[in-house]
């Protein structure tokens, strides 16, 4: 048996392996090749992630030893415990209709916290809050009210409410989302002026103060990430937003406590997993801190409610949006928040329907009931790549919200086009990755489901057509877009299913076995993307052989698929046979290009390709 010694270490056998060492191995098997290009991660958030971390990197991060509950936050706000609520919210217009829908899934489906949500063309007043808030406990059970600006009159009737149910104001749960200035920055001004909106936020939170455990201001930062921003960006602008809030309240004479206390920032879930937990980890400090700075007395932590992303969610191929946001949930609950909005699938182009309010619901609770996720409290601590990515989110968000405090504020930075203009340049460098694939969204710009054709009844072109900005009558500034990223290739395939008709590609695989093959299949998927009907082909035994099968199939594109090798005389050989009956494209770059181009071959696709450009140039070809 090994010698039991209270000095002895575990594992002792195996000496220490220092990081010169790993790198020295790691440079050995590059074999030269630039180790920054192959291995370092550049990311959208402004850093670069190395391929690796060690314990030494934790010498860096700020507070990695904080336990949960202890200022500033960083590994969370609870110290026993990571549960979260389990939030679903519905259209509130029909009072009676939202009602059923919420008390049934508070009281049969495993929904622990319900948003109601007012569009503008509702009124609602302490009678209508009596019949949507029938069967529900508001003591027991927290009920979140989405009406934006008309959060502040909603406030009086609900209080109305309550003293007219005799429930104890103080004691009712939940919150309104008041946000001026969320809707100055999706609208490009104010509904009146900055100053008389400052106003009005003093004058809800007055209204509200006898809400003790009500939050009444909302800090949108889901906005900026539905409008293509860095996870660094919508962290830096809402922390940003959330400050002037504060300085507005606390120049009327708001208490900083109170002010603080009132506010719960609402943030967005994007798809990179690692990323959004050391986002949420690094809200936490960041938030902390700046409460620490303003001398709040019981250094407020952030209260953060999480939503899916529209950003990166689809029409076609739908059901993968599924996939998409059970792996945002679980970078939401890792991070550590207070309650959860799973989005359902068919967000983007329906009103959701009892099928998809179900499957999202049942996503969160699968990661509670079966994953145990809230039983481990900050289960990413102590993880070197974790906890150096938070650091890196907390040194570049700071960053970026010190140069928009030094422009005068979030106000200010936006009204000056600073904060768009940010967000834009990350936005539109997401839309050329997905142009030229170098970023995939599938089912969208790879790997389409071949067969998919949109329902017309439920799809139309405004659905999938990018939003042009415009300047609203009296606006200031340009307001902040709210986009999906596959929307440009979700207009180009509806294009095509909207004609009724399907051009035919046809795969003339010729030649070497291995190159054909792959050809073939790179050229189907290229074409499915614009909802064309792909006719792959397993080989011709001749070029006659090929062609003959083109015509008879009346191929609208024919796409010889060979190698490099033989593309000179195969190309030139099938391009001449087809003699303009159908539009000829070579699959491939070959070293061969200008030759067959001198002989009036036109058409190429490969993985230099933009893609979206090209498929749309061949819709034009095709008339579509």
């Amino acid at each position: 048996m090994a010698e039991n010694k209270k000095d002895s270490k575990l594992f002792a056998e195996f000496p220490p392996v220092s990081t010169q060492e790993w790198e020295e191995v790691i440079n050995k098997d590059l074999k030269g090749a630039d180790y920054d290009k192959k291995l370092v991660w550049k990311t959208m958030e402004g850093f670069s992630v190395r391929p690796y971390y060690r314990a030494e990197d934790l010498e860096q991060v700020k507070n990695a030893h904080a336990l949960p509950g202890e200022f500033p936050y960083t590994r969370g706000v609870n110290p026993k415990t990571n549960s979260w609520l389990v939030r679903q919210d519905y259209e509130a217009c029909n009072v009676t209709e939202a009602n059923a829908k919420a008390v049934d899934a508070l009281t049969h489906r495993g929904v622990e916290s319900v948003g109601f949500i007012f569009s503008c063309k509702c009124e609602h007043t302490a009678d209508d809050f009596a019949k949507l808030l029938q069967g529900i406990d508001i003591t027991k059970t927290e009920v979140n009210f989405e009406a934006d600006c008309k959060s502040r009159k909603l406030i009086a009737e609900f209080i109305k409410y309550l003293n007219n149910a005799k429930i104890d104001v103080a004691a009712a749960k939940g919150s309104f989302n008041y946000s001026p200035i969320a809707a100055f920055s999706l609208k490009g001004k104010f509904c009146v002026d900055a100053q008389t909106a400052a106003a009005r936020t003093k004058e809800a939170i007055e209204a509200g103060r006898d809400l003790s455990q009500f939050k009444l201001l909302a800090v949108r930062g889901d906005i900026f990430r539905n409008a293509g921003s860095s996870a660094v960006q919508e962290l830096a602008f809402s922390l940003a937003m959330g400050a002037e809030y504060i300085n507005w309240l606390t120049d009327q004479g708001i208490k900083v406590d109170e002010a603080f206390g009132k506010m719960k920032f609402t943030m967005a879930i994007g798809p990179s997993y690692f990323m959004e937990i050391a986002k949420f980890r690094a809200a936490r400090y960041l938030w902390a801190k700046i409460a620490e700075a303003y001398g709040c007395n019981d250094k407020a932590a952030i209260c953060i409610h999480a939503v899916n992303s529209v950003w990166n969610k689809t029409v076609y191929d739908p059901y993968v949006n599924m996939l998409r946001t059970t792996t945002e949930a679980m970078s939401a609950v890792i991070g550590g928040i207070h309650s959860l909005t799973v989005l359902p699938f068919d967000a983007p182009y329906q009103k959701q329907t009892a099928f998809s309010e179900r499957i999202a619901r049942n996503q969160q609770i699968i990661i509670k009931e079966e994953s145990y996720m809230d039983k481990v409290i900050d289960p990413a601590a102590g993880s070197y790549y974790i906890e150096t990515l938070t650091q890196s989110i907390i040194n570049h968000a700071w960053e970026l919200f010190n140069k928009v405090q030094d422009m005068g504020g979030y106000v200010e930075a936006f009204t000056n086009g600073f904060i768009q203009g940010e967000i834009k340049a990350v936005a539109n460098k997401r839309e050329s990755n997905i142009a030229t694939r170098r970023k995939t969204v599938l089912g969208t710009n790879q790997y389409p489901n071949f067969g998919e054709v949109a329902d017309q009844k439920v799809v139309n072109l405004d659905v999938v057509k990018k939003p042009e900005t415009q300047m609203a009558d009296g606006a200031v500034c340009e307001p902040l877009a709210q986009y999906r990223e596959s929307q440009a290739f979700e207009e180009l395939r509806f294009k095509t299913d909207a004609t009724g008709k399907r051009p035919k590609v046809f795969m003339l695989a010729l030649g070497n076995l291995a190159f054909r093959r792959a050809r073939a299949q790179f050229s189907c998927n290229f074409f499915a993307c614009a909802g064309f009907e792909v006719v792959d082909n397993i080989g011709f035994k001749s070029v006659d052989e090929g062609v003959k099968a083109a015509l008879d199939a009346k191929s609208d594109i024919v796409v010889i698929c060979s190698s490099d090798d033989e593309y000179e005389t195969l190309a030139t050989e099938v391009f001449e046979k087809l003699n303009g009956k159908a539009i000829f494209t070579v699959a491939g770059e070959p070293a061969c290009k200008p030759a067959l181009e001198a002989k009036g071959i036109t058409n190429f696709i490969s993985v230099k390709s933009n893609v979206l450009e090209t498929l749309r140039g061949y819709q034009e070809q095709l008339g579509i």
